[in-house]
Parts: structure tokens; C-alpha cells; sequence
């Protein structure tokens, strides 16, 4: 009983690992380089992130901030930053996408940091 157990444990992280790793294999490469780094340094307080957004039509990727007074970040399908939703000492951004909280949708998680 105690191996069945483990079998069913082993196959059902094998497919959490297979479904990681198509969703990564569907993000452009400067997201999985972004990842990479995240992976690559400390472990931050909360744990990094990465979620992809739909805004204004279109694929975008959300990186909070990993610490007080820091800004995020969103970044298109191209790799081009577009604003700092949230973050900075007043909380609230850069002001470049003002309306990113209300009209952002279809929120995915692609990446968390697993490490504690």
C-alpha cells in the first residue's frame, strides 16, 4: 500500500513538473531570463513572482515588487516595460498605467519561487 502511495506522489509531481514547464515554454524569453535571475538570487520576503495578465488585449507579465517602496513591474509580450503598476513610496506606481487594476484580466499565475 505504502508503495502505491509513493507511486501516485512521484507520477502526480511529474505531471505539475510537466505542466511548469509548458507554461514557461509559452512566456517570451526575456520572462523565463527574468525567472532565472529570480531563481539565481536570495530568496525574497514574499517569495518572487510572476503572473500574466490580458490588459487592453493583449498577453503582459506582472513581477511584484520584492520589497516596501520598491515598484513592480509589467512587461509586454515584446519585452518592453511598460509601467509600474503598484509599488514606490506612495504605493500606487509610476502613473503610466493608472487603470491596470481595473481593466487587467484573466490572471495566471506562471512562476512563484518555491524556496522558504
Amino acid at each position: 500500500m505504502s508503495r502505491l502511495f509513493v507511486y501516485l506522489v512521484l507520477i502526480a509531481l511529474a505531471g505539475l513538473s510537466c505542466k511548469n514547464e509548458h507554461v514557461l515554454a509559452n512566456v517570451p524569453a526575456c520572462i523565463r531570463q527574468r525567472i532565472q535571475q529570480l531563481e539565481a538570487a536570495p530568496v525574497r520576503n514574499p517569495p518572487g513572482s510572476v503572473y500574466r495578465y490580458t490588459y487592453k488585449g493583449k498577453s503582459v507579465y506582472y513581477l511584484p515588487p520584492d520589497c516596501c517602496d520598491q515598484f513592480s513591474e509589467l512587461i509586454d509580450e515584446t519585452c518592453t516595460a511598460l509601467c509600474a503598476p503598484d509599488g514606490g513610496l506612495g504605493g500606487s506606481g509610476d502613473g503610466r498605467c493608472p487603470d491596470f487594476w481595473t481593466e487587467a484580466t484573466n490572471r495566471e499565475l506562471i512562476w512563484q519561487d518555491p524556496r522558504k
